[in-house]
């Protein structure tokens, strides 16, 4: 599944307001051991995206911690909606609307205490 989630990745938009096309593919991926083969290293470094993937059974998981960090709240923050967690609903299009509904939510409430923080 590793080849055909990335290859539904939506195009990224240029840093710092740079002039172009969006680019269709990311920067550099981090993954953790169990992405370590090497068919997924010869398909990044096909696409021409930068390889961090710790190896197995020689790095800790530890230097991946600060960028991994950020990944895995998020998806903590998404699976507390206990729809997306438990996936009653293995529709394509559902599953769509639910994390689109999830992802605003989690916005609106943070846009919240952004506001409070301000006025306090």
């Amino acid at each position: 599944m590793f080849e055909p989630l990335l290859d539904t990745n939506p195009t990224v938009r240029g840093h710092h307001g740079r002039a172009g096309r969006p680019r269709c593919r990311p920067d550099k991926l981090h993954a953790d051991k169990g992405y370590d083969y090497r068919r997924c290293r010869r398909y990044l470094t096909r696409r021409g995206i930068k390889v961090r993937i710790a190896r197995r059974g020689i790095e800790g998981k530890s230097r991946l911690g600060r960028v991994r960090w950020v990944v895995e709240r998020t998806i903590s923050w998404l699976l507390r909606f206990k729809r997306l967690g438990l996936r009653y609903d293995r529709t394509e299009r559902t599953t769509l609307a639910l994390l689109t509904l999830a992802c605003t939510v989690i916005n609106v409430r943070r846009l919240i205490k952004i506001e409070l923080c301000d006025q306090v």
